[in-house]
């Protein structure tokens, strides 16, 4: 992107150093032809040639400042000053046209002399019309690969002056064929397209100094933030041109039930779309959650717990007639206080209430938080045999569950934590098979009092019987 941006910028200012000698070298020589032939219509070219001079120069160094990186003082970059340099341009062709009209129009009126038609004077015209094709196609394709609008003006400039000069030659061919008025209608024709240039020129560097949005991007822009896979709906977007970069700005909004990092990668690929389908743009997109209109009533519980970083579970949603219930176990550190753990679970309450509506039933449980961060080591091989007959024998009283396996017993600071694998029918439903489960846990630590913690992952049976794999 910053070779592209480089190779951009120097093409510009190449391109604006080479119209600088063009039209110094055309106004020179305009000039000195139109004193020599007495022609209004010459001299008029001279001096819009020499207007283009001091524009190109003006040109040149517009792009070599544009494409200045953003600064502590300019945060949207430089760009701007091409619109600048293009209004100063468009004021200096506004002034001449203006003269030049005056002028053409005065002649007529006192019927001065014809002008003195040389061929010199001719091929100065032809030459000029030569060299003003030539850079007229050269600006116009460096300024579209670019986007500069400075050199979008001066490639405008020298298409005003190649048709202006081409005018220039019909009326000094009409004063040749013996009708004198033929240069002072030149310079009229000159004039009014000199003013035609200049007022579309100064609309479009208005536009840009004004923010006004190139036609049809922010419909574009919109279209492509639609097809982005995630974004639920683009709710403002906004674009303004700064020199050869087009600044758009987006508030797109997305499902508020997705984790940070799916909402990023979504923000990233939207930019990265804009990016590709205009080049020249520099994309900003914020994003909004917004709730979904299939989201659950449990969904929405998880979602403002999580918000506030609290552990819950269980959670359970009823439907009371027209009024909804909902109840859930909360999870707080075991050394707080009654009164702070019962802060917490109010302000939950209130959450939950706030989204669902202010008639909803909300019952909390508060539960200690299960330990976290614990060192533990294995107990010896005779411990976990006896830990492991101790489970198998309360298992006995529990014939939904059997094939006791990979038992593993450490030891830590809040007592025994075990971890086991056993098997249950596979067509029991999970429900069914938590129940029996906790039951099992419940007679294994009433059993052996110092297990603080058991952890069983269960499985389907593949085949009857029993046992415990030591």
């Amino acid at each position: 992107m910053a070779a592209t941006l480089e190779n951009a910028a120097a093409k510009k200012e190449w391109a604006a150093r080479i119209s600088v000698f063009a039209s110094a070298a055309i106004a020179i020589l305009k000039a000195i032809a139109g004193v020599m032939s007495g022609s209004l219509a010459l001299i008029s070219e001279a001096g819009h040639a020499l207007i283009d001079l001091g524009a190109t120069m003006v040109t040149w160094f517009a792009v070599r400042s544009a494409d200045k990186p953003a600064d502590d003082e300019h945060h949207y970059g430089h760009g701007k000053i091409e619109a600048v340099a293009a209004l100063g341009e468009t004021g200096l062709l506004i002034v001449l046209g203006c003269y030049v009209l005056y002028e053409a129009l005065h002649r007529l009126w006192a019927s001065e002399a014809a002008p003195v038609i040389t061929w010199p004077v001719l091929a100065v015209l032809v030459f000029s019309i030569l060299v003003d094709f030539n850079r007229w196609r050269h600006l116009t394709k460096v300024a579209r690969e670019t986007n500069s609008m400075a050199l979008e003006a001066d490639a405008l400039h020298f298409s005003s002056d190649l048709i202006s000069s081409t005018m220039v030659l019909i009326g000094l061919g009409a004063v040749m064929a013996g009708f004198p008025w033929g240069d002072a209608v030149a310079a009229i024709a000159v004039a009014l397209f000199i003013l035609i240039a200049g007022f579309r020129l100064g609309r479009r560097t208005v536009d840009t100094l004004i923010d006004a949005a190139p036609q049809g991007a922010q419909e574009k822009v919109a279209g492509v933030l639609r097809d982005i896979n995630g974004i639920i709906d683009v709710l403002r977007v906004r674009v303004r041109p700064a020199g050869s970069t087009l600044f758009v700005e987006a508030l797109v909004a997305v499902p508020r039930l997705l984790p940070l990092d799916r909402v990023e990668q979504i923000r990233q690929a939207a930019a990265e779309a804009v990016q590709q389908a205009i080049p020249e743009a520099e994309a900003t997109i914020a994003v909004e959650p917004r709730a979904m209109d299939d989201e659950s009533v449990l969904e929405r519980v998880i979602l403002i717990a999580a918000k506030r970083r609290i552990p819950v579970h269980h959670v359970t949603v009823q439907t009371i007639g027209k009024r909804l219930s909902v109840s859930l176990d909360l999870e707080v550190d075991g050394r707080m206080s009654l009164a702070a753990a019962h802060q917490i679970a109010s302000k939950l309450e209130a959450a939950i209430r706030a989204d669902l509506g202010p008639e909803t039933e909300v019952e909390t449980h508060i539960e200690p938080l299960e330990a976290q961060g614990l060192v533990g080591e294995d107990v010896d091989e005779v411990e976990r045999i006896e830990v492991s007959a101790a489970i198998l024998e309360e298992a006995k009283a529990l014939p939904d569950l059997s094939q006791i396996h990979d038992v593993r017993v450490r030891r830590t600071a809040r007592g025994l934590v075990v971890s086991l694998h056993l098997r249950a029918d596979p067509q029991a439903n999970v429900a069914d098979v938590h129940l029996i489960v906790d039951e099992l846990e419940r007679l294994a630590r009433k059993a052996r009092p110092d297990i603080a913690r058991i952890i069983t992952h269960a499985e389907p049976r593949e085949a009857k019987g029993g046992g415990v794999g030591f």
